[in-house]
């Protein structure tokens, strides 16, 4: 994440916006994306041209041409106040609402996008500071040993991201980056996967797992998506996020957009609903933290679902989802309230019996209440499963989280305890017959024990927990200890008796 100087350049610009009426937090980062967007088409091109002038050649299909050359941002951005939020609102703003593949989902989202900055000394004030904002993040990427310019963007949308949370506005739509790159890390998704989010806000999943792979090296110690096959892959069908709010649709494509995916596919789904239902074994890897709270209707609810679990519960029914989105052989890590470990429901035992005896579940991380302060306090778990629609579950791995690096209090501060490096370690070193004593944070537990338990994979009803002796003095003890005590507070007061008398 960014830090320092940029960070404070960061939250400066935030108070702009805040000090000119533009104050909920989803439309200051809609408004900064579309200059980010803008700036970053220019500084393509810019860098294109200078390549074109040292080799003596010719730019094809520039995005800028003679005809809207002024939407460029090296040049409204000399002009007066006045004439710069004309040609941005007039012609800049339109015009990067057709950017992208002709019929993608950028373009589709971006067609009722408004762009709401109408003071023009507000923006000429916005339009510097994004301007030194990304001139900073240039230094700092030339310095950087293993950032990329894309990637420090990356890391600044993200950090404008987190203010949805500290500003207590639609925090919901955020899952804790550090508990994102966990799952992320857990799964280790190749470069070959198909990943979907059905609830993908603003597609923080999704761009954990592009930042993950940007990291990857083959066995030759090559970056993997060097290869033109997985590169091409990464940018055109890796991708697919759902979600019904047009704004955080807007949000999501520009977030993957600027983080260097080419063609994201983040549609405008309900994914419980009927109307969306013909998507079926489509995905790999599913990566999600869908909605905890809610009832639907019926005759809203995609009838396939309430065949597998009959409720009206999106937390179960998301878990219904998960099975028909999934191929054969994918795999799933979300996140679901702790409800859904141990509810008593029919419906609960029907969605954790179909996931041990039908499919294989693989393990559950139960997380601490806090992961998700302060603007939620429920205790959640990472649920880990494989679709095989045959079963294979043999045993189910449970890990007890009790710290994750931040305070467990709405102020989150960095602190000593985190257990997440031995999350990952004890993962992808499990073993079944080694991983059996029940004392420890991590420990298998036998699919018959799970099923004679109700299904129940709360992990309280399977740890052993140790409790310490303490011994303590016998009655005849304390009582001559409160005596002498007594008989030490009476001295007392006979000698301030003594000092009031004297005077």
């Amino acid at each position: 994440m960014i830090t320092g100087e940029l960070k404070s350049k960061v939250d400066k610009l935030w108070t702009t916006f805040w000090n000119n009426g533009v104050s909920n937090p989803l439309s200051v980062i809609e408004q900064i994306s579309y200059l980010l967007f803008i700036k970053r088409l220019d500084d393509l091109q810019l860098a294109q041209e200078k390549k074109i002038k040292r080799l003596q050649g010719t730019l094809e299909n520039p995005t800028f041409t003679p005809e809207n050359n002024h939407c460029r941002w090296s040049v409204f951005k000399n002009q007066n106040p006045s004439d710069m939020l004309i040609t941005i609102r007039d012609s800049a703003f339109p015009f990067i609402k057709t950017i992208g593949k002709e019929g993608g989902t950028y373009a589709q989202h971006m067609k009722d996008a408004v762009f709401l900055i109408a003071n023009p000394a507000l923006l000429a004030n916005v339009v510097e500071q994004v301007d030194q904002i990304l001139e900073s993040l240039n230094q700092e990427a030339s310095q950087s040993s293993d950032k990329t310019y894309i990637d420090l963007q990356g890391d600044l949308y993200e950090y404008m991201l987190s203010k949805l949370t500290t500003a207590g506005t639609n925090g919901q739509f955020r899952t804790p980056r550090h508990i994102i790159k966990m799952i992320v890390e857990l799964m280790n998704p190749s470069p070959q996967e198909v990943i979907c989010d059905p609830a993908c806000g603003t597609g923080g999943f999704l761009v954990a797992v592009a930042e993950y792979l940007r990291q990857q090296k083959d066995s030759q110690g090559n970056y993997i998506l060097n290869n033109p096959i997985n590169r091409q892959h990464f940018n055109e069908d890796m991708f697919h996020g759902f979600d019904f709010d047009a704004t955080m649709l807007r949000i999501g494509s520009m977030n993957m957009m600027l983080h260097g995916i080419e063609d994201p596919k983040i549609e405008a789904r309900d994914s419980l609903a009927q109307d969306h239902s013909e998507v079926s074994e489509a995905f790999t890897l599913i990566l999600a933290n869908p909605p905890f709270k809610g009832s639907l209707d019926d005759n809203t609810i995609a009838k396939d679902l309430t065949k597998v679990i009959k409720t009206k519960k999106t937390e179960l029914l998301f878990g219904a989802l998960f099975l028909r989105l999934l191929k054969k052989g994918g795999r799933a890590a979300v996140i679901v309230p702790d409800g859904v470990l141990f509810g008593s429901s029919k419906a609960h035992k029907t969605l954790r019996k179909t996931l041990v005896e039908n499919h294989k579940l693989d393990g559950v991380i139960s997380m601490p209440s806090g992961v998700f302060k302060p603007y939620a306090g429920v205790s959640t778990a990472v649920l880990i499963f494989t679709k095989t629609e045959v079963g294979g579950t043999d045993a189910v791995w449970f890990y007890d989280m009790e710290a994750d690096g931040l305070s467990l209090d709405d102020k989150r501060q960095p602190v000593e305890e985190n257990d997440i490096p031995d999350i990952l370690e004890k993962w992808h070193g499990r073993d079944i017959k080694k991983d059996q004593n029940r004392k420890t944070k991590a420990f298998f537990v036998p699919k018959k024990e799970i099923a004679d338990n109700g299904y129940d994979l709360s992990i309280n009803r399977y740890k052993q927990i140790e409790y310490e002796e303490v011994n303590y003095e016998t009655p005849t003890v304390i009582l001559g200890n409160l005596k002498q005590m007594e008989r030490e507070i009476m001295a007392d007061l006979e000698s301030l008796e003594s000092m009031v008398s004297n005077k």
